[in-house]
């Protein structure tokens, strides 16, 4: 099978497509003949060299995500059969091959049923973005699981509206019930967030964004869904109301979040990181059955009407999609490899 791989971290450069032997899979596991790859930063930044220590002793195939058919059963596999349409995540966690090659042999759990409504664009685009989303999401007091009428009543506030993960908070906030207010920098931007289902937008290059949350929040928001906290969160605690959640995923804009004890304890404000890797099988599989009932019911998906703009490569072009992804490419990067 073709696959990419890279031996040492570096830029996109050090990524070089290869045959590999096809992967058998073992007890518990199935393979999957991959049609799409859906490609993250965290994949640019592990090849990079940013995360995750040393590779080990193996080649690394990056991905996370996918979609495709399954294509063999490892012993005692049950509830999927071969020729099952599903899609993938994690799938480059705790081992060193992932989806950017034509086959992923991955633990059952991983492999998830995707709806028969749902392209392999849209399973490709899952994994990472959306179970963030979800994890974020139902990490306050309020809920636990996202699903028609769980966050009715709810104001959540989305921070960058129209990347990967605020466009999956905003669809599946919508679709939980929230009023769903989402930060951006530009009316290109705004346009994204409310094709995805976000009732308002604040333009934080405009104006004071405090002032434009506080007017379409008076009471305050219920949630903060955050991307870049040091840069955030006076923001975030002025519009927050008392016993709100703050969910953090990412550390856009600086590594380092400094804040004001007392006026933060005062609003008795909870905080809650999210980072999948260390999650918990138990809520990644939670998270897993949600993500695909919304995308079941139509509620979840990906293009331009979901404001999710979608652009292709083809698998040999692997280093020039994590170059997109980068250098901050609007909507989902895919590999294509059917």
């Amino acid at each position: 099978m073709r696959a990419i791989v890279y031996s040492e971290t570096g830029p996109s450069s050090v990524l070089r497509l290869v045959e590999r032997e096809l992967p058998e899979p073992g007890p518990g596991e199935v393979r999957v003949r991959l049609a799409r790859a859906g490609v993250n930063p965290t994949d640019w930044k592990q090849r990079a060299g940013g995360t995750y220590g040393p590779l080990g002793p193996d080649a690394i195939t990056p991905g996370q995500d996918g979609a495709g058919t399954v294509d063999a059963l490892g012993e005692g596999v049950a509830g999927l059969a071969v020729g099952d349409r599903v899609w993938l995540y994690l799938v480059q966690h705790e081992q060193p091959h992932g989806t950017a090659a034509e086959y992923a042999v991955v633990p059952l759990r991983k492999a998830v049923p995707l709806p028969d409504n749902a392209s392999f664009d849209v399973g490709a685009a899952l994994g990472v973005p959306a179970l963030t989303a979800h994890r974020a999401l139902t990490s306050g007091e309020l809920t636990d699981r996202i699903a028609p009428g769980t966050m009715a009543g709810q104001t959540v506030l989305v921070h960058g509206g129209a990347g990967a993960v605020g466009n999956a908070a905003i669809q599946l906030a919508r679709w939980a019930g929230a009023t769903v207010i989402a930060t951006v920098s530009s009316e290109e931007k705004a346009a994204l967030a409310i094709e995805a289902g976000a009732h308002q937008t604040v333009n934080y290059r405009v104006g004071d964004a405090v002032t434009a949350v506080q007017d379409l929040a008076p009471q305050g928001v219920d949630l903060v869904v955050d991307v870049a906290p040091a840069q955030n969160n006076d923001l975030d605690r002025e519009v927050i109301r008392n016993r709100g959640t703050i969910a953090i995923y990412a550390n856009n804009g600086g590594d380092e979040l400094v804040m004001p004890v007392r006026a933060t304890f005062s609003k008795n404000i909870r905080y809650q990181f999210v980072l999948l890797y260390t999650v918990g099988d138990d809520l990644l599989a939670r998270a897993a059955e949600d993500v695909t009932a919304a995308v079941a019911a139509g509620a979840f998906g990906v293009g331009e009407e979901y404001g999710v703009p979608l652009t292709h490569f083809a698998l040999e072009d692997t280093a020039a999609a994590h170059d997109a992804v980068e250098a901050g490419a609007i909507g989902k990067v895919l590999l294509d490899l059917a």
